[in-house]
């Protein structure tokens, strides 16, 4: 597998706290890999680590394309829902184009090759008829997919999701899943999700973290993978094409 991000040893915190503890990942070219983990196991430190939001204490960080280090990555992301301002007066278009703004100078209009980009994310998401709508009119799905063509209108070279399950408009979930698929033959993809069933059902790879990391090559996980990783043991259940998992009865030690 080519390397895309490389993590090695990382233990990262906020102030005297510890979150992650000699965590080592590596991400490839075109991986789909998707993060799980207990509410407060700091996934989302993970997140931060890799988006460069965040200094870890230990360890490092390090980036490649075409297999040479290289010091960033072009990363989409697309955050939680609840982490957006819907009050914000802007347009859905200006929204999508807003994630090309790296690539032009300041104060500076798109030009003619950007402006057919958004266009066509715009068509992509199905957004071509609300491409005036403020976001404020939008609906918790239609925002999802505003949100995804932001992140993805730069062409990254890693998409970053969190949780995007947790606003999945259902009349949109199955042609989302279809949009990460197209999107994944060009751009990594590292998903965050609480719920491991969607989770499984779509990536290549799996790390649960839980302070430590542990990974798995393959979504074909077991039971026993999944309980020594949660430090929880937990059952597995079908439920058609899209399993879901579920805590047994226990208790922490």
């Amino acid at each position: 597998m080519e390397k895309l991000i490389e993590l090695k040893h990382i233990t990262a915190g906020y102030g005297n706290k510890t979150v992650l503890k000699d965590v080592s990942l590596t991400v490839g070219v075109q991986d789909f890999l998707g993060i799980i983990g207990p509410n407060g196991g700091g996934k989302t430190t993970l997140l931060k680590v890799i988006l460069g939001l965040l200094r870890p204490k230990s360890g490092e960080i390090l980036y490649y394309r075409d297999g040479k280090e290289v010091s960033e990555l072009k990363i989409g992301y697309l955050p939680q829902l609840n982490h957006i301002d819907k009050k914000f007066p802007i347009s859905v278009s200006e929204v999508v184009a807003s994630g090309l703004a790296s690539e032009k100078p300041r104060f500076k209009r798109l030009n003619l090759e950007q402006l057919e980009r958004v266009e066509e994310v715009l068509e992509q998401m199905g957004l071509e008829s609300l491409k005036k709508r403020p976001i404020g009119e939008l609906s918790g799905g239609q925002l999802q997919r505003v949100l995804l063509g932001r992140s993805i209108v730069s062409r990254p070279q890693v998409l970053i999701l969190d949780e995007p399950n947790s606003y999945v408009d259902k009349r949109f979930e199955s042609h989302f899943y279809q949009l990460l698929e197209t999107i994944n033959k060009e751009s990594a993809i590292i998903l965050v999700s609480h719920d491991i069933g969607t989770v499984l059902a779509m990536v290549k790879n799996i790390a649960c973290v839980n302070e430590t990391l542990h990974y798995h090559a393959g979504s074909d996980v077991s039971e026993d993978w999944l309980g020594e990783s949660f430090a929880c043991p937990i059952e597995l259940v079908g439920h058609g094409d899209l399993p879901h998992r579920v805590l047994k009865k226990h208790t922490h030690e």
